[in-house]
């Protein structure tokens, strides 16, 4: 199986008002791992006209606002308007093949993908026409979940720490993020849960 790790950076939490930062991908392939520096990786930085956010997440995120506020030339800086038609180009050069629409149709994992990325790639020119998500979306907090104990899923830092990764810190970086993602669905690629419930 072929899945996108992808991770987003963004001014706030609302779709409709906020904005993407920082759009951040990986390519695995289950079936021929690499080391996750050799991963096909794909980040973008989006310059808009003007910021809209909550003070939270611009501090969070102040790297990206001074990356953003830079005039040296920047390969990975684009417009909202360049990301979906720059993400599909990256994605039809590492072997995704559009649809019938002309569409290219990914599945997606990361953190609250569903719940939190999706909604702001939504709202991207493009997306639906260029490049969509599939309806069923990977997120590691199912597989890191303690039944038992847990009132709700566990966040990335819970995630990596019962993992046992010896960093649990999360950055808050789109790629380092990302990449963390494909981390921590790797041990599960040879012991599918099914297997386990009898």
């Amino acid at each position: 199986m072929r899945y996108l790790s992808l991770d987003l950076e963004t001014s706030g939490g609302k779709p409709q008002r906020h904005q993407v930062l920082e759009l951040a991908a990986v390519v695995e392939d289950t079936k021929k791992l690499l080391p996750l520096a050799e991963l096909p990786a794909f980040r973008r930085v989006v310059r808009h006209p003007e910021y809209v956010g909550t003070a939270g997440a611009l501090a969070l995120n102040a790297r990206l606002l001074q990356e953003l506020a830079n005039k040296e030339p920047n390969p990975e800086l684009c417009t909202p308007e360049e990301l979906l038609p720059q993400l599909r180009e990256f994605l039809l050069a590492h072997g995704f093949k559009p649809d019938k629409q002309n569409c290219v149709t990914v599945t997606m994992a990361g953190k609250n993908i569903a719940s939190f990325d999706l909604g702001f790639l939504r709202e991207l020119p493009g997306y639906g026409t260029l490049v969509r998500a599939e309806p069923a979306m990977l997120d590691p907090a199912a597989f890191y979940l303690n039944w038992r104990k847990d009132t709700r899923l566990p966040t990335m830092q819970i995630c990596k720490a019962r993992a046992g990764f010896e960093d649990d810190t999360v950055a808050h970086e789109a790629l380092a993020d990302a990449l963390d993602v494909v981390q921590l669905l790797r041990p599960f690629y040879e012991l599918p849960m099914y297997k386990e419930v009898n």
